[in-house]
């Protein structure tokens, strides 16, 4: 099966190839025969006829940084008739920028498959979907109130602070017991995004990793632990933590043989979740999942061709 495949994805000059999912992505389809197509949700128009385009161009890629890309010239391709899978792999912030990205791809639902499927996208932001499973999560408390925040600081002890839309380890913050920062973090949170904040209590346990496991088509297809660098009790990569090789344990095992039934009939084919202690679920990432080139490494094994698979079979289905 050879397919058309439109990536929609962060410019592919600024890509880092050695860890990139999406990079990691296009090798294995263009190993697989597939064309391969980019694109910028900025360029996404509905036009008259209720078309879905976008300036699209042809790419190739090389693992070679700094020369790990060859594109053609920019064509205006429609989304519904011209590809067989739309990958939806731009970075957050998740804003309303990348929700209505997700109502305009929704329109093409019944042509082209879009992985992961955009209405569930939408209805699954990162820390907002896992409240579906709070059995597995530690004591979490999402407000905007200083009042309630420091009840729950009363109750719990020191807690970390997080946006509700962030990324990537952004604008987390660790309040003391004595909760001596909690007001002027709830000023600057408050005056910086809208929505409410997630609190949950600090675990001393994140000092031993934040285990990434990826999940593919509902089906576990490795982890990764993640160690905090120097100074820092933030352990995602892209603020300087390190992977290691690791196994999911009994409870791991469990959250993801619930997790996983549920994520397939959403549409969710690449999933990233985040556990803590090997026992607490803090995050489903379902926008721009990342971790696999890390576990292929581990491993040995190829995590870009479960996706590929999961996908033809569904193309094929």
């Amino acid at each position: 099966m050879t397919l058309r495949v439109a990536v929609q994805m962060d410019p592919i000059e600024s890509v880092k190839i050695a860890g990139d999912s999406s990079f990691a992505l296009i090798e294995a389809a263009q190993k697989r025969g597939h064309t391969i197509y980019e694109y910028h949700v900025e360029s996404l128009t509905l036009d008259e006829d209720d078309r879905l385009t976008a300036m699209c161009n042809p790419v190739t890629v090389q693992r070679v940084q700094g020369d790990h890309f060859r594109k053609g010239e920019p064509v205006r391709l429609d989304l519904g008739r011209d590809f067989d899978v739309v990958l939806m792999r731009q970075d957050p912030p998740f804003d309303m920028g990348y929700i209505t990205a997700t109502h305009l791809l929704e329109r093409i639902k019944d042509e082209t498959l879009v992985v992961n499927d955009p209405v569930s996208v939408r209805n699954a932001p990162e820390k907002v979907m896992v409240l579906d499973y709070r059995r597995f999560m530690p004591p979490t408390l999402v407000t905007r109130s200083v009042d309630e925040a420091r009840a729950f600081l009363e109750k719990h002890g020191a807690l970390v602070m997080k946006p509700i839309h962030g990324n990537g380890g952004k604008a987390i913050f660790r309040i003391p017991a004595d909760g001596d920062n909690l007001s002027a973090l709830f000023e600057v949170f408050n005056q910086t995004w809208p929505e409410p904040h997630m609190l949950q209590p600090f675990l001393p346990e994140v000092a031993e990793g934040d285990k990434r496991i990826v999940l593919v088509d509902g089906v576990v297809a490795g982890a990764i632990n993640r160690i905090p660098g120097e100074g820092e009790f933030r352990s995602n990569l892209a603020v300087g933590g390190s992977a290691t090789k690791t196994q999911l344990t009994e409870r791991e095992q469990e959250i993801c043989d619930v997790l996983g039934p549920d994520l397939k009939r959403l549409g969710l084919v690449f999933v990233g979740i985040d556990v803590i202690g090997g026992k607490y679920l803090t995050e489903i990432n379902v926008t721009s999942p990342t971790g696999i080139v890390a576990i292929d490494k581990f491993n040995g094994s190829d995590t870009p061709g479960m996706i590929w698979d999961a996908i033809e079979a569904r193309l094929a289905g």
